[in-house]
C-alpha cells in the first residue's frame, strides 16, 4: 500500500521476506529504518545481520535528550538546553523559565526528531505559548512521541558535520568535514566537502575531527555515522546530534577521499577491520551535491507529482549522479520529494561550482517540476560563491527571483 507505515516501514514483513529468501544481512538505506532500534533488534533476533550500529546505540542516540546527556558526560561541547519538558502547564512554565533565564530566541525540538523535522524557533514568550502545543502535535504525528526539549538558539550558525567510521576491533576514524548550511526549513539542499567555513584553519578542522571520534568512542559505536555540529560566528562548535546511518550526502565524502562508505559498512558488519587508518585519509579537491527534489521553486517549493516522461543526464569529468529515476517513473505524493542527487568534483571549490553550473544546465527532467532552477540560482549567488552564508541564508537572505513561470 502507498502509506509508508503499511509498506516499507513494516519491519516484520521485511524480516519475514529476508528469512524466506535466505538473506544473511539487511542494509536499511538512509531512511527511517536506518535509525529504527526496533528494526535492528528484530533483525538481530531473527539471526540476520543489521548493517548498522547495535540497537541500543541507535536507541540512545536517537533520543536527542539522552544523546545530549551522553555527550555531556563524555566532555563533548553542546548547546545549553533542557531535558524533556513535563506534560501540560508544567511543561510550559518550565519552558518559560528557561527562555527567560537563557534568553530568547530558543529552539523547540522533538526528542525523537530527525531529518530536520520537529524543530521550531521561538522568539518570545507569546510565541512560546502558541508554538509549544503545536510542536507537541507535530512531534506526535511525525515520530509517535510528543516529547519536546529546548535548546538555546545559536544565531546565524553554520551546519558542519564530520563523517566517522568505526569497526568492532576498536578502530575509529573520521573522514573530514561537510558543510550542510544551505537548507530550507531545516532540510538540507546543497552540501559540500570540505566545509568552506574552515578555510585554512587546520587546527579547528583537526579539533572537530578529534571530537567526532571521541563522541563515537564514548558509546562504543560501530559502522558508519555522522557527528553534526553547529558553529557560531566566533567559530565555537557545539554537538547537535549523531546520525547513526549512511547520510544522503555521503557521496561528496566518497569523491574527495576515495573511500567507498557502503563497502566499508559491509566490511564492518561482517566483522572485518576498516580498510584505512586515520593517516590514510586525505581530502583531495572539492565536491558539491545538489539534492534534486520534485518541487516547484516558483511556487513556494510545493511538491510536484506526475510521470517522468524524459530524462537527459549530464556527463563529463567530475560528474556523478545517484538516482533511481527512469522514464516512466511515477512521482507520487506519498513519499519524500527527493528524486536524485547531482554531485560534481573539482580540483578547487571554484572548479566544482563551474562544473555544477554546466551539469545543471544539461540536466533535463520532463514530466514533473524540479528545483533545478533554484540550484542554478544558488550557483550564481555571490554570497554562495564567496562562502559567506549560514543556515538562514535560503529563507531569510536569498531570494530566487519570482519570474513568470517558465513554459512547460
Amino acid at each position: 500500500p502507498a502509506p509508508a507505515r503499511e509498506s516499507y516501514l513494516r519491519s516484520d514483513r521485511i524480516v519475514e521476506l529476508a528469512k524466506r529468501i535466505g538473506a544473511g544481512a539487511i542494509h536499511p538505506g538512509y531512511g527511517f529504518l536506518a535509525e529504527n532500534a526496533g528494526f535492528a533488534r528484530l533483525c538481530r533476533d531473527a539471526g540476520i545481520i543489521f548493517i548498522g550500529p547495535p540497537p541500543q546505540v541507535i536507541r540512545d542516540l536517537g533520543d536527542k535528550v539522552v544523546a545530549r546527556r551522553i555527550m555531556k558526560e563524555a566532555g563533548i561541547p553542546f548547546i545549553p538546553g533542557t531535558d524533556n519538558l513535563p506534560a501540560g502547564d508544567a511543561g510550559l512554565e518550565y519552558a518559560l523559565a528557561f527562555g527567560n533565564e537563557a534568553g530568547f530566541p530558543i529552539m523547540l525540538k522533538a526528542s525523537c526528531g530527525g531529518g530536520g523535522r520537529g524543530i521550531r524557533k521561538v522568539k518570545n514568550e507569546a510565541e512560546l505559548r502558541a508554538q509549544l502545543p503545536m510542536a507537541r502535535t507535530e512531534a506526535l504525528s511525525a515520530f509517535n512521541d510528543d516529547s519536546i526539549y529546548i535548546e538555546k538558539c545559536v544565531e546565524s550558525p553554520r551546519h558542519v558535520e564530520v563523517q566517522i567510521l568505526a569497526d568492532s576491533h576498536g578502530n575509529t576514524i573520521h573522514l573530514g568535514t561537510r558543510d550542510c548550511s544551505i537548507q530550507r526549513r531545516h532540510q538540507k539542499l546543497i552540501e559540500e566537502a570540505p566545509s568552506p567555513l574552515l578555510g585554512e584553519d587546520d587546527e579547528l578542522r583537526q579539533r572537530m575531527g578529534d571530537v567526532a571520534v571521541q563522541a563515537a568512542r564514548s558509546v562504543d559505536y560501530t559502522n558508519t555515522g555522522t557527528i553534526e555540529f553547529l558553529v557560531d560566528k566566533n567559530r565555537n562548535f557545539y554537538f547537535l546530534e549523531m546520525n547513526t546511518r549512511l547520510q544522503v550526502e555521503h557521496p561528496i565524502t566518497e569523491v574527495v577521499t576515495g573511500v567507498d562508505l557502503a563497502k566499508e559498512q559491509l566490511r564492518i558488519a561482517s566483522g572485518q577491520e576498516l580498510s584505512y587508518k586515520q593517516k590514510d585519509i586525505r581530502q583531495t579537491g572539492w565536491a558539491i551535491e545538489c539534492r534534486l527534489n520534485a518541487e516547484d521553486p516558483f511556487n513556494n517549493f510545493m511538491p510536484s507529482t506526475g510521470t517522468i516522461t524524459r530524462i537527459e543526464r549530464p556527463t563529463g569529468p567530475g560528474v556523478r549522479i545517484d538516482s533511481s529515476m527512469y522514464e516512466g517513473y511515477e512521482v507520487t505524493p506519498y513519499y519524500d520529494s527527493l528524486i536524485g542527487k547531482l554531485i560534481c568534483w573539482g580540483e578547487s571549490r571554484a572548479e566544482a561550482i563551474i562544473r555544477m553550473r554546466r551539469a545543471l544546465s544539461e540536466y533535463r527532467i520532463i514530466g514533473v517540476r524540479t528545483n533545478i532552477p533554484f540550484h542554478q540560482a544558488m550557483m550564481d549567488s555571490h554570497r554562495f560563491i564567496g562562502g559567506s552564508f549560514d543556515t538562514t541564508f535560503v529563507e531569510e537572505r536569498f531570494a530566487l527571483e519570482q519570474e513568470e513561470r517558465p513554459e512547460d
